[in-house]
């Protein structure tokens, strides 16, 4: 079965410099084919996680979280249309975050209650999340699918901010790319 890797905190402004082609050609032995500089990479070999996230760490000078997807998860997420209806245009960002692991709800036996409100049942904010706020929002979490978090921003630098955010808040490392990059990993996918 293919996967999808996806480094975090790659290549973002001076620190955690790598090449990616160069990375991609050194594990060719499992087809590994690089999708930009950001860190992202369509494996088309049938390899076990555990020896893929091996391979890639040995690679990097340094440490980073490698994210690791079946390509079917890829493919069923694009699958559909999941920013129908949400603003698009040259100010703005369609965004997929990919979380370390999958979000899940956690069972009542692990609510703790420490106050007269409801106690929540999930890790997973009620749907849309506007941040900062509705009516003057920079980024909005529109679905969380699995271990995927799909939203938009608007093209202003306080808005990447609220991307870092989005991990506090759901409790779980991520890293982030555009709609484009996740569309060209299914292309990919699609040829091999």
């Amino acid at each position: 079965m293919s996967s999808v890797v996806f480094l975090r905190a790659v290549n973002v402004g001076g620190t955690n410099r790598c090449q990616p082609a160069l990375i991609a050609k050194q594990l060719a032995r499992f087809g590994v084919v690089n999708i930009g500089a950001v860190g992202t990479f369509v494996v088309r070999e049938d390899v076990s996680e555990s020896v893929l996230r091996a391979a890639f760490a040995r690679k990097l000078p340094f440490k980073c979280e490698i994210m690791i997807c079946p390509a079917r998860d890829i493919i069923e997420l694009t699958s559909k249309d999941p920013f129908s209806g949400e603003p698009s245009g040259p100010t703005i960002t369609r965004f997929v975050s990919v979380a370390a692991k999958p979000f899940r709800a956690r069972p009542r036996s692990e609510v703790s209650r420490t106050s007269n409100l409801k106690p929540q049942t999930s890790q997973l904010p009620p749907l849309p999340l506007s941040l900062p706020s509705e009516d003057d929002w920079l980024l909005k979490v529109i679905a969380i699918q699995g271990r995927f978090v799909l939203g938009v921003y608007r093209r202003e630098m306080k808005a990447i901010s609220y991307l870092g955010k989005i991990e506090k808040l759901l409790g779980v490392a991520a890293t982030t790319r555009n709609w484009n990059t996740i569309q060209k990993v299914v292309k990919v996918l699609n040829e091999g």
